[in-house]
């Protein structure tokens, strides 16, 4: 862990590969004998992504796309697309893969960016989700962990690029 912060853990790791076998149980039940295009929003959901996809019993794909909403702890409220999805998604079940849903901004505009691509079915899986936070006009399909409001890091999630590697959630304290 990083010295320079003060960090108090949220969610262990055996909670959070016992909650993702669960959702890819229920994803692989929901898409049996069909194929799937996890698209991952880089580059925090690469870890949720990674052990989801090998966890499901389905045949799936993986593509990547990437956007940025975030300075530091803050979000600027504007979203931009820096990295395109490279399969082609037209009349293809696609299922986003992200790490965490807070105001909802960010995952907003993917589901509208790839519905513009005329896919089968989109649907969203997210390891966290601020409820107290996100505004959004449609359901989240499968959630990790609902948590506070608070700053979190680990498992992907990241503080200005560090602490992703951490294999638990954890709130971020104050810098020491």
């Amino acid at each position: 862990m990083s010295e320079s912060h003060n960090l108090i853990e949220l969610i262990s790791k055996s909670e959070i590969s016992d909650r993702v076998e669960k959702i890819a149980s229920d994803i692989s039940a929901s898409f049996k004998n069909e194929t799937v295009i996890f698209v991952v929003v880089l580059n925090g959901a690469i870890f949720f992504a990674s052990d989801l996809a090998r966890a499901v019993s389905i045949d799936c794909k993986l593509d990547f796309i990437k956007v940025s909403s975030y300075i530091g702890t803050k979000s600027d409220g504007k979203v931009k697309l820096e990295k395109d999805l490279s399969l082609d998604v037209n009349g293809k079940n696609i299922i986003i893969i992200e790490d965490i849903v807070d105001t909802g901004l960010t995952v907003k505009y993917l589901k509208k960016h790839i519905s513009m691509k005329n896919p089968k079915s989109i649907r969203i899986a997210s390891l966290l989700l601020k409820p107290d936070k996100a505004k959004l006009p449609f359901n989240i399909d499968w959630v990790g962990f609902e948590i506070s409001t608070e700053f979190v890091v680990g498992y992907g999630l990241d503080y200005n690029q560090e602490l992703r590697n951490l294999n638990a959630i954890y709130k971020l304290g104050d810098v020491i």
